[in-house]
C-alpha cells in the first residue's frame, strides 16, 4: 500500500533531515521531488499543485520549532497537509436516531460492492448492530446467490425477492427490518461496466423510496484517477455520504485515496485491505498519513490485536512467560492468533520504521509460518509441553509427519528454547536478578 510513494517521500526527507540549516533552495528542491512523487502516484495534478504550494508556503515562511531540526519541521508540515488532504478527521457512518439505519452501497461492476456489503455487515455487528443484507442487484448473474452465500458464511440474514423490481425489494427489506428488529439495512445495488442513465435512474429511484441515511460509493483503489472520476459522477447524481476504497492493500501508488476527498468533497469512510470478511477498516486520515511517511500505525495494530486476542488468555500467557512455562502449545496458539490479524507484511508495516525496508512484502515468506504450524501440529501433546524430551527418533517422525526436514525441526526447537530463555531473563531483570543475554549473535 502506497509503497512507491512512501519510498520516494522518505528518500526525499532523508536528505533534509541531515541538514542543520535549510535554505529556500533546499525546500524548493525537496518540493520538486515531492511533486514528482505525487504525480507518479497518480494523484490529481490540481491536487498536487495546491498541496505543494501550501507545504512550500509553510516551510519557507514559518519559524522552526526549537525542539525540531529544520528537516523534521518540513516532515511535520507535510504530515499535517497530508492529513488535511485525506479528510482531516475520521468520518463515521451516520446512524439513524430511530432504527433502522439504511445504508445503500453503489458503484460499478467489479469494484467489490457485494463483498463489501458482507464485510460492512460483519464490522458493524462487532459494534453491536443487527444487520440485514438486501439483495437488490437483480441483473448481474449470481449476484443474489453471492450475497446469500456471504450471509450464510457470516450468519447474517439476507433479504431477497429474486429478480423483482429493485425499488420494491429495497422498500420491502426496510419493512422486514422494522418487523424483525434489525437496526441496520445494507442494500447491495446493481452496477454497470460504465456509468449510464439507466443505472443512475434506478439508484435515484431507490434513494427516493427508502431515504437512506448513508449512500456509500465502492471504488477500486487500483483504478487510480478513474476511481476519482467515478466518485465525481456518482456524487453529482446521488449526493454521496462517503467512499469505500477496496483493494487498497494492492495499490502501490495511492493516487485515488489522496485525490478523492479534495476533488469530490466526499470523505473516505472505509478501506478494504484484503479478501477476508474481516478485512475492512475504518479510515483514519492521520494514521494513513503516518503510514505513507513511514511512521507506522501503532493504534490500528493495537486495535487488531485487541480484536483477535482474548484478554484473559493474554493474562495467562504473561504469567507463563514470567516463569518460563511457555510451551509449544502456547506458541502455536499465539501464531494462530497473529494470523487472524491479517497478512504479516501489513502488520509489520504498521510498526514505525519497518516500511523503510524496501520490498518488505517480498522479504517475508508466510510459508515459513505454515511450516512452523505443521511441525508443531505433528507433535504429540506431550512433546509440545516438553520439547526438551524430543530426541532424534521423535524429530525424524515429526519431520516426516509435517513434510519438512529434520533440520527444520531442529531449528524451530532451538529458536523456541532461546526465546523461552530470553523471556525468563527479562522477568529476572525486572526482579533485579541478572542482566539480559540476547539469544542472537549481535
Amino acid at each position: 500500500m502506497f509503497q512507491n510513494l512512501s519510498e520516494r517521500l522518505q528518500e526525499t526527507f532523508k536528505k533534509l533531515k541531515g541538514k542543520g540549516h535549510l535554505t529556500e533552495a533546499d525546500v524548493n528542491e525537496a518540493m520538486r521531488e515531492v511533486r514528482v512523487a505525487l504525480l507518479e502516484a497518480d494523484v490529481n495534478y490540481k491536487v498536487v499543485k495546491e498541496f505543494v504550494k501550501r507545504v512550500k508556503e509553510k516551510a519557507v515562511g514559518q519559524d522552526i520549532f526549537s525542539s525540531l531540526t529544520p528537516g523534521q519541521q518540513v516532515v511535520k508540515i507535510v504530515r499535517d497537509e497530508l492529513i488535511e488532504l485525506l479528510g482531516g478527521v475520521q468520518s463515521k457512518i451516520n446512524l439513524a436516531p430511530t432504527p433502522p439505519t439504511i445504508v445503500m452501497l453503489v458503484g460499478l461492476q467489479g469494484s467489490g460492492k457485494t463483498t463489501t456489503c458482507g464485510k460492512l455487515a460483519n464490522l458493524m455487528r462487532k459494534h453491536g448492530r443487527r444487520p440485514l443484507l438486501v439483495a437488490a442487484d437483480v441483473y448481474r448473474p449470481a449476484a443474489i446467490k453471492q450475497l446469500e452465500v456471504l450471509g450464510k458464511q457470516l450468519d447474517i440474514p439476507v433479504f431477497s425477492m429474486g429478480q423483482q423490481n429493485p425499488v420494491e425489494i429495497a422498500q420491502k427489506a426496510v419493512e422486514s427490518a422494522n418487523k424483525n428488529g434489525q437496526d441496520l439495512v445494507i442494500i447491495d445495488t446493481a452496477g454497470r461496466l460504465h456509468i449510464n442513465e439507466e443505472l443512475m435512474a434506478e439508484l435515484v429511484a431507490i434513494k427516493q423510496e427508502v431515504s437512506p441515511h448513508e449512500i456509500l460509493l465502492v471504488v477500486d483503489a487500483m483504478t487510480g484517477q478513474d476511481a476519482v472520476n467515478v466518485a465525481e459522477s456518482f456524487n453529482q447524481r446521488l449526493g454521496l455520504d462517503g467512499v469505500v476504497m477496496t483493494k487498497l492493500d494492492g495499490d502501490t501508488r495511492g493516487g485515488a485515496a489522496l485525490s478523492v476527498r479534495k476533488v469530490t468533497g466526499t470523505p473516505i469512510k472505509f478501506i478494504g485491505m484484503g479478501e477476508k470478511m474481516d478485512a475492512l477498516e475504518p479510515f483514519h486520515p492521520d494514521r494513513m498519513a503516518n503510514r505513507i511517511l513511514g511512521m507506522g500505525d501503532v493504534l490500528t495494530l493495537i486495535e487488531k490485536a485487541q480484536a483477535s486476542i482474548n484478554e484473559e488468555e493474554a493474562q495467562k500467557l504473561r504469567k507463563k512467560l514470567k516463569t518460563a512455562d511457555f510451551t509449544l502449545e502456547d506458541f502455536l496458539h499465539q501464531l494462530q492468533q497473529v494470523k487472524k490479524m491479517g497478512p504479516l507484511d501489513q502488520l509489520l508495516g504498521m510498526i514505525p520504521g519497518m516500511s523503510k525496508i524496501k520490498n518488505l512484502k517480498d522479504q517475508i515468506d508466510e510459508k515459513e509460518l505454515v511450516y512452523v504450524e505443521a511441525i508443531i501440529q505433528s507433535m504429540t501433546p506431550y512433546e509440545r509441553r516438553h520439547p526438551e524430551k524430543i530426541n532424534g527418533s521423535r524429530r525424524k517422525r515429526i519431520a516426516k509427519g509435517s513434510g519438512t526436514k529434520v533440520q527444520d525441526v531442529n531449528r524451530l526447537l532451538k529458536q523456541f528454547e532461546q526465546t523461552r530463555k530470553m523471556f525468563k531473563q527479562l522477568s529476572d531483570m525486572k526482579k533485579g536478578k541478572k542482566k539480559l543475554k540476547l539469544p542472537f549473535p549481535f
